[in-house]
């Protein structure tokens, strides 16, 4: 039976990739595609979640939603282009009467209790708030797996955080309170999925609408890679969240305690592991460590292969 999923999203081009895989793979359901302000703006995030569905026409649409009014002090546009999806002006077509977001996760969750992997590809406060509305929902959701935080590596919004947190740590924390089945990507393991320029533009099934969309919106990310970060290829970070619900122990884990600081005006955002070998606190989530990087390559070949 498909893994029933629910993908919380601020759709960028790495992003894009991991709803088409998410929506095209047989093992996942994907119930939910629910959008939230990060790489780009709230409203842009509705549209854009409209705008793959439509795109890469799944046999089965999932269940969208309204993203919240959330404004954060920056956004994602640098790498990922004006619109989020490469700078290309795609057709758009608005679904009236859509919930909120955070109403339709907890209305999603409760439709099918303990079933539901919910895969944060941004920042968390809309999970957070869907919480504030239903305190019990973590007892409901099956597990929640967030591309986030940085472990021992330089953090991508600051010397040390994360670009999904430092938007929103306050909302961090609350989730890593709150949700007890809770596994964390950080960059540490989703920057070693990097594909080159050749892999990215030379997709499978290039006929396919997939792999025609996702030919078209990635040369921006290309581009930005190199003049940012100087580096040939472009980082497929959300990949490794929906790998991590689609192949069962391709993210390799271990038990943290783990806290996201608040406060400090030079480590906002930051995520705090506690490695001491003697540590009183007891873990509260799964910290991925490892990936397996050529079995996840192969997946993703395999799903856009068959994709339509």
């Amino acid at each position: 039976m498909a893994r029933k999923v629910l993908l919380i999203a601020d759709p960028g081009i790495d992003t894009a990739f991991a709803i088409a895989l998410a929506l095209h793979d047989p093992n996942l359901d994907v119930v939910g595609l629910v959008p939230t302000a990060g790489n780009v703006s709230a409203e842009q995030a509705t549209a854009n979640v409209h705008i793959l569905i439509d795109q890469v026409d799944p046999k089965k649409w999932p269940r969208t939603a309204t993203a919240l009014a959330v404004e954060y002090e920056k956004d994602g546009l640098a790498q990922h282009g004006p619109g989020g999806l490469g700078g290309i002006a795609f057709p758009s077509t608005t679904r009236h009467q859509t919930l909120p977001a955070d109403k339709a996760i907890v209305d999603i969750v409760r439709q099918f209790p303990h079933e539901v992997t919910i895969i944060v590809l941004g920042p968390i406060t809309v999970l957070a708030q869907a919480l504030a509305r239903d305190p019990e929902l973590p007892h409901s959701i099956d597990r929640v797996i967030w591309v986030a935080g940085a472990y021992r590596e330089p953090g991508n919004a600051g010397p040390m955080a994360e670009f999904h947190i430092w938007l929103d740590p306050e909302s961090g924390q609350c989730v890593i309170q709150a949700c007890p089945a809770l596994l964390i990507v950080p960059l540490d393991v989703t920057r070693q999925f990097i594909l080159s320029p050749t892999e990215l533009l030379d997709l499978p099934n290039p006929d396919s609408k997939t792999s025609q969309f996702l030919r078209r919106v990635v040369p921006f990310g290309i581009r930005a890679s190199s003049n940012i970060y100087g580096i040939e290829g472009f980082h497929l970070k959300d990949v490794l969240g929906v790998a991590a619900a689609a192949l069962p122990g391709s993210v390799s884990v271990v038990p943290k305690a783990v806290a996201i600081e608040t406060q400090g005006h030079l480590t906002r955002g930051v995520m705090v592991v506690d490695d001491r070998p003697l540590a009183s606190v007891a873990p509260n989530a799964q910290l991925a460590v490892g990936a397996a990087i050529g079995e996840i390559r192969q997946w993703m070949m395999q799903v856009l292969k068959n994709a339509q």
